[in-house]
């Protein structure tokens, strides 16, 4: 029997038999689906005083690469998914690689077929194609109901002898009922007739997806199985395995997909799909924790902003949404935004080198006058690169930038000797008084501009920056002056 836990349980009790697992395959790098599950799954674990598990599926010889588990690891020590055991930090339930298990599935696959659970499929894969193709065109579900199943284990022994090439299937039984409760979308029901007899295993050795993951979690202890609703029909499936090896069955609880703007699955047309991705352009790791977190879940009320302690906490599966998670792009920006400006200007300094170009030559002293302009406008750390690019290096501009409106090139030019002879004269001003000087001079322009679009031009060469004054500040009396006079040169 399968329940939903209480809501005030986890207050009254420890749950430390509690585990939970995040299994992917060293495929590609860590897509954000994968990354979303994992912090589920590690909420749930550090809430109920459990175990967060990570355990990498390598089996696809000819996709898995080392780069890629690589990347995978990094990324969820990155997010802070710290696991309880992991390919780095082996417990008593490893290896943690399913390619050094590889052993562990024969005695499994074994008993299944001495005891005619399973058995020795040799179709072609011709064969099986064809016949899909045919039950397809006739509008029947393409499900594969094996002529071997029931073939006598002697007959089959030399079969497989002569042939030489078999898959093993499992032997389902029609008209039954495979009934589960997701602690997520409630009790489920599957019919058998929908399965076919599926296959298991390509060898005694070389067990397939279905089976393979019953058997690493039954032998790690796994208690709850925390995934994407994509797994929801790999389910009765698990189940029918379960039962036939008489093992204890997991708690089964599906997430909601992280989709797309259109309401499509999230994928590489959306923007990124990897962690990498969002790390690289700038977003902070307790922002990705933070937004992830929110992604099909929300403990109530309309805070979005929650530290990890809080989101631990709060959460709970009761609370994860049905319903398909829109990635919300913008919302991401904004709650990064958020974060970096509650950060200290001096740790600002360390997280945004990273992101400056090789060629800026800087201190820590100078960045740090540069981020305490620019924090309020940064959504990604990568964004320092370019908006405040102007205050390493002047870039190159075309002389009409520092016209404002319909003045001439000789009313440009006077305008910006103007600010020159302010900045020389009350160089040793505070920011303060020579503010108010410029305002004061602007002013009796008639029209501000004038004098301070020329000025802001100059000073950035760019038509969007920091005022005028802001960069001065950080700029200095001496490159403030140096550009002004680059300025004058170019439209005299």
């Amino acid at each position: 029997m399968f329940y939903v836990l209480p809501l005030d349980y986890h207050k009254n009790k420890i749950m430390s038999n509690i585990r939970t697992r995040i299994a992917p395959s060293p495929t590609g790098n860590l897509h954000i689906g994968t990354a979303r599950t994992a912090l589920f799954n590690y909420l749930f674990a550090k809430k109920t005083g459990g175990k967060f598990i990570i355990r990498i599926e390598d089996t696809d010889l000819e996709r898995s690469k080392k780069e890629y588990e690589k990347n995978i690891l990094e990324g969820l020590a990155w997010l802070g998914l710290n696991a309880d055991e992991s390919p780095d930090k082996a417990g008593e339930f490893g290896p943690y690689r399913q390619s050094e298990r590889l052993k562990s599935y024969a005695p499994y696959i074994q008993k299944l077929l001495g005891e005619g659970k399973v058995f020795y499929c040799f179709h072609t894969e011709v064969e099986l194609k064809k016949e899909k193709e045919e039950l397809m065109k006739s509008k029947r579900s393409p499900l594969h109901i094996c002529e071997y199943r029931g073939m006598g284990k002697e007959e089959a022994e030399v079969l497989k002898e002569a042939k030489g090439d078999f898959i093993i299937r499992f032997k389902n039984h029609l008209g039954r009922e495979i009934s589960f409760c997701d602690l997520i979308r409630g009790k489920l029901t599957f019919k058998s007739d929908l399965l076919g007899d599926f296959s298991i295993a390509k060898r005694i050795d070389s067990p397939l997806y279905n089976f393979a993951v019953i058997v690493d979690d039954h032998e790690m202890k796994i208690s709850h199985i925390i995934r994407g609703e994509d797994h929801i029909y790999n389910t009765p499936k698990q189940i029918l395995l379960q039962e036939a090896l008489e093992i204890p069955r997991p708690k089964y609880a599906h997430l909601p997909l992280i989709l797309g703007p259109d309401k499509s699955k999230m994928s590489k047309r959306h923007g990124a799909a990897s962690l990498e991705e969002y790390r690289q352009q700038g977003y902070l790791s307790e922002v990705l924790f933070n937004f992830m977190a929110l992604l099909g879940w929300n403990p109530g009320g309309d805070e979005e902003i929650f530290s990890r302690e809080e989101l631990i906490n709060l959460f709970s599966l009761e609370k994860v949404h049905k319903a398909g998670a829109v990635f919300d792009a913008k919302k991401l920006d904004w709650m990064n935004g958020e974060y970096i400006r509650r950060q200290t200007t001096k740790h600002l300094v360390e997280l945004t080198k990273p992101f400056l170009s090789s060629k800026v030559k800087t201190t820590d002293e100078y960045l740090k006058k540069v981020l305490e302009l620019e924090k309020p406008r940064l959504k990604k750390l990568a964004d320092i690169a370019k908006s405040a690019e102007y205050f390493f290096t002047l870039p190159d501009y075309a002389p009409d930038l520092l016209f404002w409106k319909k003045m001439t090139r000789e009313e440009t030019a006077d305008s910006l000797r103007k600010s020159l002879n302010i900045i020389r004269r009350h160089q040793k001003s505070a920011p303060e008084e020579l503010n108010k000087i410029f305002m004061e001079t602007a002013a009796k322009e008639g029209d501000k501009g004038r004098l301070l679009w020329p000025l802001r031009a100059a000073l950035s060469g760019r038509k969007a920056s920091a005022g005028p004054l802001e960069i001065i500040s950080v700029l200095g009396v001496k490159e403030s002056v140096a550009r002004l006079e680059k300025a004058i040169l170019k439209i005299e």
